[in-house]
């Protein structure tokens, strides 16, 4: 599948969500990044398990916040997926300290997704995927709507 460089689209549901997620997923290769923006609750994590599914990797993805980064390997010997807390990572001085976790696989034979990333991705990807998670706006139109604004670029 080819996946459009730039684009926005308005998804119903959580489901809906990781299933747009998995077709992103499929595309992804070693070495891409993708930074994930929105707020609390917005959907970043739903995301993440939508795009591990697509890049098929073990073990059930949940929310990095408490132990920072997690690592995913292929089932089908493709890259594996790190998920990261860039938030908790991010120093007093704004720099990232991604490089200084103990991880078992190189960056660049991996997909690395970074909840919070802005200010982190610069320093380690020339080129990444620059996703915006908005709950907020579908919830202002219906307080009852699980909907998400998903916009997404490469930078």
């Amino acid at each position: 599948m080819s996946f459009p460089r730039e684009g926005t689209i308005e998804l119903a549901t959580a489901a809906d969500t990781q299933a747009f997620a998995e077709d992103l997923g499929r595309t992804l290769h070693a070495g891409d990044v993708v930074i994930l923006d929105g707020p609390l609750g917005a959907g970043k994590t739903t995301f993440t398990q939508g795009l591990a599914r697509g890049l098929q990797v073990k073990g059930r993805v949940t929310s990095p916040t408490f132990v920072i980064a997690r690592e995913h390997r292929s089932t089908v010997g493709g890259p594996t997926l790190i998920h990261v807390d860039a938030y908790r990572l991010l120093g007093e001085d704004g720099t990232g300290e991604l490089d200084s976790l103990d991880l078992d696989t190189d960056l660049e034979d991996a997909v690395v997704v970074a909840e919070w990333g802005g200010g982190l991705v610069e320093q380690i990807a020339d080129s990444y995927l620059h996703i915006t998670i908005d709950r907020e706006t579908a919830v202002r139109r219906d307080p009852e709507s699980e909907a998400r604004l998903i916009s997404w670029r490469w930078v």
